[in-house]
Formats: structure tokens, sequence, C-alpha cells
């Protein structure tokens, strides 16, 4: 049976979803709603579908099973528990919401309604990281010890000066770790295991935004290990995204999306460094051409609802990077260490 689904939003990041479902056999657009209805109905002649300005006439729409949500972060949760509330199960662009405890609410309205409630993380399907997840939480690479990214992008002035909502607190909930850097927060969550206490600083170095464009922060997991981030859009001209992760047994790092070395005391069979053949766009653009990834979270989505599974990443992971945002903001806010228990910020300390 076809899927029918809704795309929420008339920015770059709905063009994507938009695509991306176009090219998967079974699924339909069925609608687009957005505020800017010249830019909403442009992507819905491109799948010929019914176009709405009015969030509620969207919602009521039918046929439509899944609303793909590519608003602003900070309405995220919002539209998502209106779309519960009518019975569609909702798949929602990072972050699930700029808010950890309107993320549980939208988590509650979604089980109360029994339906899906799923979230773009898209770097979790590609497969080297797979590959590495699956390495990882085998064991075979010993006691982790140092865990650390670099995600030094770079946006032009315009790219906050055309937007509404990019680069303030109340729709964009931060700057570059919010909105560019939580999908490294992620996947450090995901590969390496909950953080127990973090320090931070962050300064807004070249924009005119409200919000900060470069961030570094240290944490200590609770596995153990310690590690740092360094997040900007000020880093001209942009560099590709690095993750260097260090256990008892070596080193592995990832750089695009792609291992690029791997250095460790004994080898493992099918783990080997790749060549490097694509960069990661999202480094100098907002804009994503490649379809794979949201493609892939989009068919996990729709059989997650077929097979009356829990889809790739649910609410409660995709709200950990949002917790452990929060308590860098926390910490670079007032200088002092954050101490979390289980992704919830425990104390500060001085």
């Amino acid at each position: 049976m076809d899927k029918h689904l809704g795309i929420l939003g008339g920015g770059n990041i709905s063009r994507t979803h938009l695509r991306a479902a176009m090219e998967i056999d079974g699924v339909k657009v069925a609608a687009v709603c957005g505020q800017n209805l010249e830019k909403a109905r442009q992507l819905a002649d491109e799948a010929d579908a019914a176009v709405y300005q009015d969030l509620d006439r969207f919602l009521d729409h039918r046929p439509m099973d899944v609303v793909l949500i590519g608003s602003p972060s900070g309405l995220h949760a919002e539209q998502a528990i209106a779309a519960a509330k009518r019975g569609l199960h909702v798949l929602v662009e990072k972050p699930i919401d700029i808010d950890v405890e309107r993320a549980d609410l939208l988590i509650r309205a979604c089980e109360s309604a029994g339906i899906k409630l799923g979230v773009f993380f898209q770097d979790r399907v590609a497969p080297d990281l797979q590959k590495l997840k699956s390495v990882s939480d085998s064991g075979v690479l010993g006691q982790p010890i140092l865990m650390s990214a670099s995600v030094r992008w770079y946006r032009p002035p315009e790219y906050y000066e055309s937007s509404r909502w990019r680069g303030t607190p109340t729709l964009d909930g931060g700057g570059a770790l919010m909105n560019q850097g939580i999908h490294t927060v992620d996947l450090l969550l995901w590969l390496c295991g909950d953080v127990s206490s973090v320090w931070s600083r962050a300064i807004t170095a070249l924009h005119r935004i409200e919000v900060e464009d470069t961030l570094v922060a240290s944490f200590q997991f609770s596995n153990g290990a310690i590690g740092n981030l360094e997040v900007a859009t000020s880093c001209f001209p942009s560099f590709s995204r690095r993750i260097d992760l260090t256990w008892s047994q070596g080193t592995i790092t990832i750089e695009d999306d792609r291992i690029r070395s791997v250095d460790l005391r004994e080898p493992i069979e099918g783990l080997c460094a790749g060549s490097r053949q694509t960069s990661d766009e999202r480094a100098t653009s907002p804009v994503v051409s490649n379809t794979q990834g949201h493609r892939s979270i989009i068919e996990d989505f729709v059989n997650a609802i077929a097979l009356n599974r829990e889809p790739l990443c649910d609410g409660r992971e995709a709200t950990r990077s949002v917790q452990l945002v929060n308590a860098i903001y926390q910490s670079s806010g007032t200088g002092a260490v954050v101490e979390l228990n289980e992704g919830r910020v425990l104390r500060t300390k001085a």
C-alpha cells in the first residue's frame, strides 16, 4: 500500500525531503505547507501535490499518512504534536526541537496517539559509520580513551541575513552548535555513549547574530573517555568535518562520513580506510543536494510503520543530542562545568 506524505516547510531542507521522498517506490507526496506560499507552491508543483499555507487545513488533508517537518527548529515539537493529534506519523528534521521539555511532550503525544516518531539524523546511515558502530559496540576496540570532533565550517553573512529564524535563540535555538554541530553531537553520543560532564566556551566572532558562531567544548564520557568538540560557521574557507576516536587498541579517523585512517594494534577484518571520493557539501552550503541519506531515513521510517517497529532514530534517541547541546550552552553561559546524569543536567560546578 502506498504511503502518502506531507511536506511541512518551504525552505532548502524541505526541498531535500521532497526530492528524497519522490525517489522512493510506494511513496507519494500528497501535500505541501509553508508560510511562504510561493515557495510551497513551487515544491508542490514538482510533486503534483496540494498546497497549503494554513497548518490546520494541511493536517486535515487526506489521503496523508506521514508528515515530514522541515520548519524552523523552534516550531518542530508544536507542529509535530498537532500532527500526532490527527493520527499522522511524524518524521522531524534535526533537532527534534530546541527545548527538551517540548521534545518530551512530543514523545508522549506520539505514544498516546499510537503513531511513529522519527528524526532525520542521516549520518547514522552512512555505510562506514554503520560499520564503525558495529565494531565499536562489539568491544574489540578496547577501552575508549579520547573522542574528539572538529566542525570548522563557514557560512557567509547572507546565510543569516536572508533568514528570519537562523541565528535566533527562539527559532534556531542557538547558532553553529544547535544548527550545524548537532549532527556531530549525535554521532559522538551514538558511537561513544553518554557524556557525564561538559565545559564550554562560545563566542560570536564573525557574524551579526544573537547566538554563537564559534564554540569549543570539553567532555567527560560516562565510560571514562574524554574528548573535545569544535563547531563553527566562522572558519573561512571551510574545512571537512573530522572525528578522531582513540581506544586502547588504536585510533580511527572519520572525514566526510568516511573512514579515512585505521591505525590499530591488530587489524579487524572488514574495517579499513577508504579513498575520499566526495567532500561534505554541508561544510560550505545549507543546500543538501545529495538525497541518499534522507532517502534512507524516509525508507526506514516507512518500514518502521509497516512492521510496527522503532525507526532508526526515534524521539528519545534524538532528544539526547538536544540535552547535551543545552548543557553545553549552559556551561558556556556560566563558565562552569555542567554535570549530567543519563543526559539530564544534574548540577553545575564552578
